[in-house]
Order: structure tokens, then sequence, then C-alpha cells
């Protein structure tokens, strides 16, 4: 006989917090709420603070740049710094990352050169660094499917028994695509060692949530899997580290999936092309820049006595020096071979891309018109 347990006993051990886990309140006063995980360590909230200041300098040059024509488009993550932070701090040396295309923070946190995060906005073929050598996959554009790619290598980390585990961001939007279900159902009958980290910024370009779904929050299409999910104030670097760094925890162990919702904003347009002020208001936007986690950490660490100006000071040469090297490196020629369009994509070329290389200025058919070889 098989014996089933009671609806309500599995209920409500993938059920998520009534409300967002907060350990900072907007103030950057410690909330009087009982904590559910273990609070980060002083040291790891003071590197955290350091790379959230780095990050938005490396956001704000990035935005200038395009306004300069050196990118041809660029996401700001501004806003979302202490879900991108806390998701790269979270995770270990052999850990993988599967980033989107706002995901620049989390790229800069796990180590990438500048240049080597924004080569693909510059107009390089491929996406600027090595992902096996960060362990970060390259940012995906198209909505939801790189949580396929994450939870598939999750699953491949657990048959090689390498201890790894992988996190994987989408936003709320990806939530409404095929994908993002797909991909949360394979992970879970596999028990997939992979955290799903949705930022939740409120909007899916010009959408508001609302009109995405009807849930009481995008943690709750976890249960339906069977994924413990749990849903965190994406503005509180405090507590998403603690959350991030107890979800890595979890399914390290062996217990399966996460699915964690990050409640956030984003400040600026979707990209330099967007503009917010026809689906937002003034007022809700200065509700969210009062919210602003790089002030809340910094109220904290300065009332623990973590940090002072000299301190301050200092990081923010760090950041001056962050600004002038990654504006050197896009500011620089880069050459572009669009030949290379044409390689590394199949083992051998199919007909149809030999054709279209010939009607390249400098291909083939240029060089044998030329007298070179065909």
């Amino acid at each position: 006989m098989t014996v089933v347990e009671p609806v309500s006993t599995v209920y409500a051990r993938f059920l998520p917090a009534d409300v967002p886990v907060q350990y900072l309140d907007p103030a950057g006063q410690l909330t009087s709420s009982t904590a559910r995980y273990p609070r980060p360590p002083a040291e790891r909230l003071v590197e955290m603070y350091r790379k959230m200041v780095l990050g938005r300098r490396f956001d704000e040059q990035a935005v200038a740049l395009t306004k300069q024509g050196r990118l041809a488009v660029y996401p700001s993550a501004r806003g979302q710094e202490a879900c991108q932070v806390a998701a790269a701090m979270s995770l270990g040396r052999d850990d993988w990352m599967f980033p989107t295309y706002r995901d620049s923070m989390a790229l800069f946190t796990r180590g990438i050169e500048p240049a080597g995060i924004l080569g693909l906005l510059a107009g390089d073929w491929h996406c600027g660094y090595d992902p096996v050598r960060y362990r970060t996959a390259p940012q995906c554009t198209p909505l939801a499917t790189q949580l396929l790619h994450a939870a598939g290598l999750a699953y491949a980390q657990l048959r090689k028994d390498t201890g790894a585990v992988v996190l994987a961001l989408c936003g709320d939007g990806a939530t409404s695509e095929g994908d993002f279900h797909e991909a949360l159902n394979f992970a879970a009958v596999f028990r997939a060692p992979v955290v799903f980290l949705v930022q939740n910024n409120g909007f899916a370009i010009s959408v508001p949530l609302a009109r995405q779904t009807a849930a009481p929050s995008l943690a709750h299409k976890g249960i339906g899997y069977g994924i413990g999910s749990e849903q965190v104030d994406g503005n509180d670097p405090v507590a998403m580290l603690a959350v991030l760094d107890e979800a890595r925890r979890y399914v390290s162990d062996g217990n399966g999936p996460v699915l964690v919702e990050a409640h956030t904003y984003r400040v600026e347009g979707h990209t330099n092309a967007d503009d917010p002020t026809r689906y937002r208001t003034d007022t809700e936007l200065a509700f969210w820049r009062e919210r602003d986690p790089i002030t809340r950490l910094d109220t904290y660490l300065r009332a623990e006595g973590l940090i002072d100006d000299t301190f301050a000071a200092g990081l923010a040469a760090e950041a001056d020096e962050l600004a002038a090297e990654v504006r050197a490196a896009m500011n620089a020629d880069r050459a572009v071979d669009a030949g290379q369009l044409f390689e590394h994509v199949f083992a051998e070329q199919t007909a149809q891309l030999r054709e279209q290389q010939r009607c390249l200025p400098d291909g083939p058919a240029a060089e044998a018109g030329r007298g070179g070889s065909a």
C-alpha cells in the first residue's frame, strides 16, 4: 500500500514566508522580526557593501557610454544591487551562475573584467568572457531559456557528484514563460541542486506584475512543483545574503532546488531605448528611491561602527579608478572580424552559411575577385 503524506503537511514544507524576509527596514535599522536564517558576519556585509558601490559605479559608467554611442544598448540594474551582489557572493568557486542580460553587477562581483562584461553589447560575436573560467554562462537575452540550461547543468553536477551547485537569475517576466515552468519541474523531479532567483522588479518591460500573474507571490509558484520557496526584501542586502546563503546550503545538502523571489525595483528604464514615464509615476519612483539598498546598508554599517568616512573616501577613489578603467576599455577601437560570425557554430559549415559568408565584403568571394584563393 502506498502511503501518501497529507497535502497540508507537504504544502507547509514548501510554503514561503507570509511577508518577505527582512532584516533591515528602509531606514537601515534592524527589524524586530524573528530571523529565519543566520545573519551574515560583519566582514561579509562590508565586502557586500563594497561590491554594491563598485557595481553601481560600473552601471552608471555603462549608461554614460551608451549615451555616447560606445554601446549599442545597455539594461541598467540600478536599484537591484543587493540581489545581484548577494547572488554572486553566495556561490563557491566551483559553483555555476546563469545570468540574464540585466545582471552585469552579478558578473562584476563574480570577478569578470568590465571589458568582458560589456563586450557583447559593444559588438563582439561572443559573450566577451570565458564561461568555463568564471563558471558563469553567457548573459541570456531571451526570457527564461537559461533556466533550462541551469537545471540541466545542475543535474549533471549531481550525477557526477562534484558538490557544485547552480544559481540561475531571472526576472518576473520570465515566470510567464513555459521554459520557467519546465525548468522548475525538471529540477524538482530530479532533485537538481539549483537555486532559481527571481528578481521581481515590478515590470516585464512595461507590463506590471498584476497583469502577469494572479498568484499571491511568485514564490508560491514553486509549491506546485514541490520546490522549497522563499520571498525576501530584495532591497535589504542583509536579508538577500542571508536567504541566498541558506538556499545554497539547502540545495547543496541534497534537498533539491529552491525558488527565491526578491522584491526589488528597477530605477532606470528597461534599457536606454525605453521611456519609463509612460508606465510608472514619479511618486512610485520616489517610493523606491527611499528604499535604496546601498543607502540602507550604509546606514546600518555606520551605526555598527563597521565603516566610516575614511572607508567611504577610499571606496569612492576605488570606484573612480574602476570608472576610468571601463571608459578606457570601451573607448578603445575594437577589431571586429565579421567572418568570425560563421565560425564555432557548426562542426562543418552548412551550405547556407557558406553562401552568406561569400557575401561579406572581405569574404571568400571578395578574396577571389582580388586574385586570392576562394
